[in-house]
């Protein structure tokens, strides 16, 4: 079989049936909605690959998760959950991710919309659970997303015989020969050197799915594995393929409709990608130096819930650890330099609230969803020289990545800020050109009264 220019071979048809029997005798749904999730008000629109498709069929859409045929143990996994009935975006996917023959899927969806629930739902549902062999790969760019990714499928499928297994850096036995669990959640780096190695058979694959999946398409090194692995699958018969994502730039969307062809398309109206919920602001520092002085005086705002911490390189995420450790302040420093169980220690303390402040880069600006987080502190406003293969000397913000960074307060409806600490006239020029593309104003805190500073970010807690 050919591949294209790009690194495409050529699509395998369609037809295969999963495996989920239907529900016999459904578990009730809990008496009371536990889940926020469904108050979200989003707009969702679909375009569906087959233009016959029925709108007014009812598996078109659903309001209730018995609706979708589950077996009762998946869904006595989900009602176990805390989830009661489908949010917006698990409305008008599940059907489509669902429905027999498999479908390919690009779905724009934020964090905090259900979508992490839908494609493990789906791989769930698509597994013969009498095969010890894999059947849904799941690749996400970071080891912590990952491991997100992994409790939510652990979680639900607690009442099935699921078997699962990582394939993310130094978490498989160095013997390891032989991968037998149904599901295989990775990054792709690790995920292609297994399938390589013979490690994971990936002859029974069934489902494919991308998350954050902009992010991976757009980063050279992890493009080209993401699409390695994809080449590798069985193309005898169907491999579903699900990608999803918060933001699908032009170019990348190019890339994922070759990726994923002939999918249904699902997406929250663009304005609904929006930083409604949480109140920026910024804090006008004198010089690089006083950003720290600034930042120490915060520390008891910063402890109120969790708070991140983004900074721009490594190296500014260890000093700013050390120095405020040293001055006996409780915080912890993540990026990707440190080694796997130390990153899995750090996340994990922080997830569970041992650790109330965490400094890191980019390494969890994606994705990863800690509920008591609800402030953002953007130590360095992130740049677009920053992006793998970008031109050095481009200054200008990038956007995309504040959107995620910021989001990772406000969570699932919540209220949340954020600060972005500016100090010269292009850190004050950048965050003019954030406030501009996000039509929203950040609004301006006094350094140098201390007390009008905690007065005015208590109130914006409240």
């Amino acid at each position: 079989m050919e591949k294209d220019a790009d690194g495409f071979y050529t699509p395998a048809p369609a037809g295969a049936e999963a495996s989920a029997a239907p529900s016999d005798s459904a578990p009730p749904p809990p008496e009371e909605d536990k889940t926020d999730l469904i108050k979200s008000t989003f707009e969702v629109s679909v375009t569906l690959a087959d233009q016959q498709r029925d709108k007014d069929s009812p598996l078109y859409s659903v309001k209730t998760f018995e609706e979708l045929g589950l077996h009762q143990d998946l869904l006595k996994g989900i009602y176990d959950m805390g989830f009661s009935k489908p949010s917006k975006i698990q409305e008008r996917a599940l059907p489509l991710l669902l429905s027999d023959p498999p479908q390919n899927m690009i779905g724009q969806s934020q964090s905090g919309t259900g979508k992490t629930a839908a494609f493990v739902l789906t791989m769930l549902s698509r597994v013969d659970f009498s095969k010890n062999k894999p059947q849904a790969l799941c690749l996400a760019p970071s080891r912590e997303l990952a491991r997100q990714i992994m409790s939510v499928v652990v979680a639900m499928g607690k009442f099935t015989s699921v078997q699962t297994e990582y394939a993310i850096k130094d978490n498989l036995p160095k013997n390891a020969t032989n991968v037998t669990a149904q599901i295989v959640v990775g990054t792709p780096g690790t995920m292609t050197d297994l399938i390589r190695r013979k490690v994971i058979d990936v002859s029974e694959v069934k489902v494919f799915v991308l998350d954050e999946a902009d992010n991976m398409l757009d980063q050279d090194g992890l493009g080209e594995q993401t699409l390695r692995v994809k080449n590798m699958l069985p193309r005898g018969g169907p491999v579903q393929i699900i990608l999803f994502s918060a933001t699908f730039p032009v170019h990348v969307r190019t890339f994922a409709n070759k990726f994923a062809p002939n999918a249904n398309k699902i997406e929250l109206k663009q304005n609904e990608l929006s930083v409604d919920n949480i109140r920026q602001f910024y804090m006008d520092c004198r010089n690089e130096e006083h950003k720290y002085d600034v930042l120490v005086s915060l520390y008891h705002l910063l402890t109120i819930g969790q708070s991140i911490i983004f900074c721009q390189h490594r190296h500014t995420a260890d000093r700013i650890s050390q120095r405020m450790t040293a001055e006996g302040h409780k915080v912890a420093s993540l990026h990707g330099a440190k080694d796997a169980a130390e990153r899995d220690s750090i996340i994990d303390g922080f997830r569970e609230g041992r650790d109330k402040v965490l400094i890191t880069t980019n390494v969890i600006a994606r994705g990863i969803d800690i509920m008591q987080v609800n402030m953002v502190v953007n130590y360095d406003l992130p740049l677009l020289n920053e992006r793998p293969g970008a031109n050095k000397d481009d200054a200008r913000p990038d956007i995309e990545t504040y959107i995620h960074r910021i989001g990772r307060t406000g969570r699932f409806g919540r209220k949340g800020i954020s600060i972005n600490f500016v100090h010269d006239k292009r850190t004050w020029s950048q965050m003019e050109q954030i406030e501009q593309a996000t039509g929203k104003q950040i609004i301006r805190i006094e350094t140098n009264d201390l007390d009008e500073m905690e007065t005015q970010m208590k109130k914006a807690l409240k």
